[in-house]
């Protein structure tokens, strides 16, 4: 069972906001509510060009001037535990939802103290800010890198996920766990959820999709990993956030077991699109709608400015998702697929652009 969480008149804390999936939640959050504040947290860090978080913070700041909810910025990193008790202490947030991270499989590689700052120490610092100052419901951002190699698809939240084959994706597992022993210890509602390869208007640049349309756009050669021998569980961000703000007004349930001690009230859940898609079709695809979007020319050459090569390292084949507990707890299903997502995602950056 879910316990209703209303929204309305509530403190809701998104951190990771103007980052891609923060910036859509709160905007959406600013239209929905009639009542109350929502605060972004960010450390605004040039991990990518920092002027397209600064982009989207503008967009949050004008949806904010029309919305009956109050919006508040704090630039700063949730692994500042003093900034983040300051936060909780100050404004007694409800509803946190826990979006910050170093993201990126590769980037991880050659990075890996930035990961174990923000992932791990700063994800504590927000279980332990819950811990102090009770919330009614903790969601947060996993990812389908748990899977690791798994070779079962669909990937299932009750499949095994302890082979981790990036620092990344140990991370995201971490956070699982952590999130699972203080939902025992403390009885803290939380909720994670396993996203997979979100993708759309202002995204992030070091995704295939954006860096692909920015390196076509220099006339420059697109790398095609493991020789286009991949399949992608996209997802479209109106569908991500979608699910998101649903999960938002359902926690798990607090119960007590028979040795009446709480049971965790605790849930983790896939978002994907739920229909793979080979990667060589996906890129012929963002092909047609950069030339239907007038950003390149009908006779472009794609093929002379493709390479096809090898598996990155931390890299997996396939990723897949099963999403049907979602549709069963929450109703929810995605429905957007790549030829009206990469649409909407190229006409936004012809504009962009210009």
């Amino acid at each position: 069972m879910k316990h209703p969480v209303e929204l309305n008149g509530k403190t809701i804390l998104i951190t990771g906001s103007p980052g891609f999936i923060g910036a859509n939640l709160v905007m959406r959050l600013l239209d929905e509510l009639s009542s109350g504040t929502v605060i972004s947290l960010d450390n605004m860090n040039d991990y990518y060009d920092p002027n397209l978080k600064e982009y989207r913070l503008s967009l949050i700041e004008e949806k904010a001037k029309s919305s009956k909810a109050r919006h508040i910025f704090i630039r700063g990193s949730i692994a500042d535990k003093a900034l983040v008790d300051k936060v909780f202490t100050d404004y007694k947030p409800s509803v946190v939802v826990n979006l910050a991270a170093q993201a990126g499989v590769r980037y991880s590689i050659d990075h890996p103290d930035v990961y174990i700052e923000s992932n791990i120490i700063g994800f504590f610092n927000i279980l332990e800010a819950c811990r102090h100052n009770p919330v009614e419901h903790l969601v947060y951002a996993s990812s389908s890198s748990v899977y690791g190699g798994n070779k079962k698809v669909p990937f299932s939240t009750d499949d095994m996920v302890d082979n981790p084959v990036s620092l990344y994706a140990a991370t995201k597992k971490s956070n699982e766990l952590l999130a699972h022993s203080y939902s025992k210890l403390y009885n803290i509602p939380s909720t994670g959820l396993r996203f997979f390869t979100v993708y759309g208007p202002a995204g992030r640049p070091d995704m295939f999709y954006y860096s692909a349309t920015e390196k076509l756009v220099r006339d420059e050669t697109i790398k095609i990993f493991n020789y286009g021998n991949c399949k992608r569980d996209f997802t479209y961000i109106d569908d991500i956030i979608e699910g998101v703000y649903r999960v938002m007004q359902g926690a798990p349930e607090k119960e007590n077991g028979e040795d009446g001690l709480p049971i965790p009230p605790y849930a983790v859940y896939n978002i994907g699109g739920g229909t793979p898609e080979d990667l060589l079709d996906f890129i012929s695809t963002l092909q047609n709608s950069l030339v239907d979007a007038g950003i390149l020319p009908s006779d472009y050459d794609f093929r002379s400015h493709q390479e096809l090569v090898g598996m990155q390292p931390g890299d997996v084949p396939v990723t897949y998702a099963d999403s049907t507990a979602l549709e069963r707890d929450y109703g929810f299903t995605p429905t957007i697929g790549i030829r009206e997502g990469l649409g909407k995602f190229a006409k936004w950056y012809a504009g962009y652009r210009a």
